[in-house]
């Protein structure tokens, strides 16, 4: 893992999420961008432009967050970008080759009943970009114990374990396979290939209504530090996809980092 991408918002857990995006980050001898995104709205017949404005504020603010911190001799590199939040993201995240972008929960000042907030919900949900999402205030640690929870362990995209492959590798981290039998359940699903084998450790298999369900009935039998997810249409957070935000009533996976896969398929 070389590169990795940590916006940043408005949120009074900014400083501390950065600094583990840098922690995490010397494990793996990475680079950090640290990123802003801002868009210009203007009314007809305005004539003030104020784009270089808002990129100087952006980059001071980027600069000034930087320094609060220990960067502990990571290359962390701030930069600004005008244009749409995911349109932009994904070019950026594609030009910069980025393996994996860490995301606070809540990127702005909401509610706290709110585990991810529209942005980080959007980008969870409109990109195939790797994420990997770390509870508010939560202080970096090797990983030890993973849980990876699938209902279809068919993989037809290369490359989509790297992230998995490189945080086991890198922590020498023990790995559980929990495939989940649903009632949209095919008989191939469970078919494991060589690559993804080569990174279990255990292999546990649950049938409930959704991934979801069967995640919260094993993650404490298991007791993972770090749960790891696909993306799908229908998946893993099924019933929390309908809205950007995802409230913590509906997920309860608070004080566990979740790595979100791109699609296997």
């Amino acid at each position: 893992m070389k590169t990795i991408l940590v916006p940043v918002g408005s949120s009074k857990n900014a400083k501390s999420h950065l600094q583990y995006a840098v922690d995490f980050a010397k494990e793996f001898g990475a680079k950090v961008y640290v990123v802003q995104i801002y868009n210009v709205y203007t009314k007809a017949g305005t004539m003030i432009k104020i784009d270089h404005i808002l990129e100087a504020e952006s980059r001071s603010f980027l600069d000034n967050h930087i320094a609060s911190i220990d960067t502990k001799g990571v290359d962390v590199v701030a930069r600004t970008f005008k244009g749409k939040l995911i349109d932009t993201l994904e070019k950026v995240c594609k030009a910069l080759e980025v393996d994996l972008i860490i995301l606070e929960p809540r990127t702005n000042s909401i509610k706290d009943e709110v585990y991810l907030g529209k942005t980080s919900g959007k980008i969870i949900k409109q990109t195939q970009i790797p994420a990997l999402i770390v509870p508010e205030g939560y202080a970096f640690k090797p990983f030890e114990k993973l849980l990876l929870a699938l209902k279809s362990a068919i993989i037809k995209k290369d490359n989509v374990l790297y992230p998995l492959a490189s945080v086991k590798s890198q922590f020498n981290a023990a790995v559980t396979l929990l495939l989940v039998k649903t009632a949209h359940h095919k008989k191939n699903d469970f078919y494991i290939n060589e690559e993804l084998q080569s990174l279990i450790t255990d292999t546990k298999q649950a049938e409930s209504p959704t991934t979801f369900m069967a995640f919260l009935e094993h993650h404490k039998e298991n007791n993972p530090d770090l749960l790891c997810v696909v993306r799908r249409k229908r998946g893993f957070f099924q019933k929390l996809w309908e809205k950007n935000t995802i409230l913590k009533k509906d997920f309860h996976s608070t004080k566990m980092p979740v790595l979100v896969l791109s699609g296997l398929k």
